[in-house]
């Protein structure tokens, strides 16, 4: 094959997968339907995402006026803003569950998508943009965990970044190095400090979030080019009007998460309704606490990297990754039934990993 003629079979994929000829107002909207069935709920999990994710723009701008990216001040602007600044408390605490939420959304939304074979063709482009979102909503959290810094947060980005150097023990020759020098980019510095902190700060205010837009921007382009997918079914029985039927019901959707956020977040005059805790500042000459973790959206892989060999979690995780990115063209020929049976199984190890990670643990470890 020639160079003209894989520009021409490029050109010709990417034209089916981005139809741009279609992008009017009546197939957006006056005719955008959305199919009806039993999992139709799955079809609101992309749009309760983005309304996370927009709550966490906002919170984080106004976190924004108080916090201190520095190691000596990070801590106790935190701690500022919760105890002494007007609905300062509130505003973190909706930060922080909103992250999580989001977290949650995309998980469940990437699930519902496989169950419904959301990636078919024409639909590739959509669905791996999609989990290249997952992967930056991940580094989000991760990234945020360390701002407050605090004891857990500060060790736990350790374990994390040592981890990362330990993947070059299992790569051959010169690749072997990769790992360390990534590691060494995102720390800064000998140890987690003030460059590391200043990495991080960026990296979750600036970076990634400009990605998420980008990435975003694209994924919500292809959605609106190619509808919603047809479910569970090849033929829908019923379908109802985008807007402004289904429009109103996600706006309801995200009113009550508003609500569910607004009470989780809120704040009493004494204390805090399900707060996020602010643990100890860290304290470089403190010995390092027992039981750190990670947050929970990693106890998926924190709980078998703690009972499995390193090198297996590698691999599994490697073709984990390789398969979410090339699921369009590995399923391709595979039953609706079939996913959906993997989603359940898949949806039920993070349930299970989640809530009883910890005792599954101790139990194996004969404790």
């Amino acid at each position: 094959m020639n160079l003209k003629e894989l520009l021409n079979r490029s050109g010709t994929y990417l034209a089916e997968r981005l139809p741009v000829e279609k992008m009017n107002y009546a197939s957006m909207v006056k005719k955008k339907e959305v199919p009806v069935h039993r999992l139709s709920w799955g079809y609101y999990m992309g749009g309760l995402a983005l309304f996370f994710f927009m709550v966490q723009i906002v919170t984080g701008l106004m976190l924004l006026f108080y916090y201190q990216p520095t190691v000596s001040e990070a801590h106790a602007s935190v701690e500022y803003i919760t105890e002494h600044v007007p609905a300062g408390g509130l505003v973190r605490n909706i930060h922080s569950w909103a992250s999580s939420l989001m977290i949650a959304s995309v998980l469940v939304h990437l699930l519902t998508c496989f169950a419904m074979k959301a990636y078919a063709k024409p639909r590739e482009l959509t669905w791996v943009t999609g989990v290249l979102l997952l992967g930056i909503t991940f580094a989000l959290g991760f990234t945020g965990y360390l701002l407050p810094w605090h004891q857990i947060a500060v060790n736990a980005t350790k374990i994390g970044l040592e981890t990362i150097e330990k993947v070059g023990d299992y790569l051959p020759g010169a690749m072997s190095d990769w790992p360390r020098q990534i590691k060494e980019i995102i720390q800064g510095e000998a140890s987690v400090g003030q460059a590391t902190l200043s990495r991080f700060f960026a990296l979750h205010v600036i970076i990634l979030p400009l990605a998420i837009f980008g990435v975003l921007g694209f994924h919500l382009l292809s959605v609106q080019l190619h509808g919603m997918s047809k479910g569970i079914d090849e033929n829908p029985r019923r379908q109802e009007k985008f807007f402004p039927t289904f429009f109103l019901k996600d706006l309801r959707v995200w009113g009550v998460a508003f609500m569910v956020l607004f009470v989780l977040g809120l704040c009493l005059p004494f204390e805090s309704l399900f707060p996020y805790p602010l643990f100890e500042p860290f304290d470089p000459k403190g010995s390092t606490p027992d039981g750190i973790k990670p947050e929970w959206y990693f106890f998926w892989i924190y709980y078998p990297l703690e009972l499995l060999p390193l090198w297996v979690i590698l691999l599994g995780s490697a073709i984990l990754g390789g398969v979410l990115l090339a699921t369009p063209w590995i399923f391709k020929n595979t039953s609706r039934k079939t996913l959906r049976i993997i989603a359940i199984a898949a949806g039920v190890y993070l349930v299970v990993m989640t809530v009883w990670g910890d005792a599954i643990y101790h139990l194996l470890k004969g404790q």
